[in-house]
């Protein structure tokens, strides 16, 4: 339970230039950016394996107002000024619980195009980098018809999952499905019962529909 939780990373090896991936996703992915070098595009995974503790920094920071918070438009909240309830709501819309995030797994990345960035321009991971007019789109189209054939699939599309549609974020499913049936909230409550999470008494009166809603519901296959 530790490898699930990001707690450990004995299941993930180094990726050149992408960090680390789950072992068995290794050669699927690389196969996935040969085709896509083929087809005039350079992947690379900006965000890979992530463990438990940088998971909780990135909460924390966001809960306590020290890192941005965003609503479904993109615009900026002020966490402090909602009650907690509220802001672990908008946190779950774009970041992981810690012991809950697929990128713990090994199996999830954030891909980008790195020959599509314009000179001089910082990636913000955000869904107009990839619509028409962005300048990922062109790699995310080809990505949307190819990258089933190497297993890899869109868990955050904006149609089932509380999360909201990251269309950066693609996951490979052989691991990832496994991964997600063992992550129960049990297991997840063991993770964060000692952590130093910000907001954790709330996090874990509502642990049960937080999980139901931000981790076992996703948009399939």
């Amino acid at each position: 339970m530790l490898e699930l939780t990001g707690r450990a990373r004995t299941h993930v090896v180094a990726v050149e230039t992408s960090g680390a991936l789950h072992r068995n996703a290794v050669a699927p992915f690389l196969a996935l950016c040969r085709a896509a070098r083929a087809a005039g595009f350079e992947l690379r995974a900006i965000s890979s394996f992530r463990d438990f503790d940088r998971q909780l920094i990135i909460w924390n920071a966001k809960y306590n107002g020290e890192r941005a918070l965003l609503d479904d438009a993109g615009r900026p909240l002020e966490p402090l000024g909602l009650a907690p309830q509220e802001r672990i709501e908008a946190i779950l819309r774009w970041s992981a619980l810690p012991g809950a995030s697929r990128h713990h797994w090994g199996t999830d990345l954030d891909l980008i195009d790195v020959r599509a960035i314009p000179p001089d321009y910082s990636v913000q991971l955000i869904p107009a980098e990839f619509l028409p007019g962005g300048p990922f789109a062109a790699a995310f189209d080809w990505l949307q018809a190819h990258a089933a054939r190497f297993g890899f699939f869109r868990p955050f599309r904006g149609e089932l999952s509380g999360v909201g549609a990251e269309p950066w974020h693609f996951s490979f499913a052989p691991e990832a499905m496994n991964a997600r049936r063992d992550l129960s909230p049990g297991v997840l409550r063991e993770a964060l019962e000692t952590a130093p999470l910000a907001g954790k008494e709330t996090v874990l009166a509502q642990l049960p529909q937080l999980h139901a809603r931000y981790v076992a519901a996703i948009d399939w296959p």
